[in-house]
């Protein structure tokens, strides 16, 4: 009992990094993707999350995934390590941070019913109930955040395309961590999805050329950190709970943009932001929340006849 406490604690730090870190990503690309094309931009994080996360391979000496990891792999790494990222690079030309994180959001919708119909978790009530809720506090803080502006239609979307490829990218990676430890299913994935973005190679080189610092920069910092480290404590996490429970996680992620947004770009939070973070955060809570189970007495036994 004490051990699956002290691994559900792990799991959960593992999905708190991982949900800082992808809410950085967001306020970072919004600044990058000024200077470098979607796609561009794209190749250059996952070139750098690559040559992270083989090195780290190499030092553990974990080698490759078993075979059957590979089909998982594959998906993903098309759809989430490369897909996603190039659309969601792209809808951010044409949505604010905020906004975009809150269609984004409808990704672990999609990844509660495909984990439902496709891995057989089901669809427990509370975990609808804390979807629910904290799509509503999405939903309010990406208008809050819009700045009273009309979003663009294909900005929208595109990050609704990115939901979906995110959605369908984490359905495809849980089985894949029956054959493959979060560290091998990251690695691969990457590469894979970097592969997948090496037509943009002539743009990345004549770009970053002309990007200012902070641009090249922030696609190694978006490589680093949001991808190479945060993908793994992802992994990490969602192979120790359901596909569903980890999409829910993600919810809270307006609400840090909302905070980041506030410290780098000075955009101060009106209090409509704060009621829809502190949604996303109750959602969150009622997804996760379990019942303790109620203690059973046992009545001693007879004492043996002497």
């Amino acid at each position: 009992m004490a051990n699956d406490q002290g691994a559900n604690r792990k799991a959960i730090a593992a999905a708190a990094v991982t949900v800082l870190l992808w809410a950085s990503s967001f306020v970072v690309i919004r600044d990058a993707t000024n200077h470098l094309h979607p796609g561009a931009m794209a190749l250059g994080r996952m070139f750098t999350a690559s040559v992270v996360l083989v090195l780290f391979l190499v030092i553990r000496r974990e080698g490759l995934p078993g075979r059957g990891a590979w089909p998982g792999i594959l998906i993903s790494g098309v759809l989430w390590f490369g897909g996603y990222m190039i659309v969601l690079n792209w809808g951010e030309q044409l949505v604010d941070a905020g906004t975009a994180a809150m269609i984004v959001n409808v990704g672990p919708m999609l990844m509660a019913l495909l984990g439902g119909w496709l891995l057989g978790e089901g669809f427990p009530p509370r975990l609808f109930a804390g979807i629910a809720v904290s799509f509503a506090g999405a939903i309010v803080v990406g208008f809050s955040m819009s700045g009273g502006e009309e979003a663009s239609a294909l900005g929208v979307v595109l990050c609704l395309l990115a939901a979906a490829s995110y959605a369908a990218g984490v359905v495809a990676q849980k089985p894949a961590l029956r054959h493959a430890s979060p560290l091998q299913a990251t690695t691969f994935g990457c590469v894979i999805g970097m592969i997948a973005c090496l037509p943009f190679a002539g743009q990345l080189v004549s770009q970053v050329a002309d990007a200012p610092a902070s641009a090249v920069l922030g696609t190694v910092y978006l490589g680093v950190f949001p991808t190479a480290l945060a993908f793994t404590t992802w992994a990490y996490a969602l192979h120790r709970t359901t596909a569903g429970k980890m999409g829910s996680t993600t919810y809270v992620v307006p609400a840090i943009v909302v905070i980041m947004s506030w410290i780098f770009l000075d955009e101060v939070p009106g209090w409509l932001s704060l009621a829809g973070g502190a949604l996303c955060l109750v959602g969150v809570a009622v997804s996760r929340w379990r019942p303790k189970p109620e203690a059973v007495e046992v009545e001693p036994e007879p004492a043996a006849a002497r």
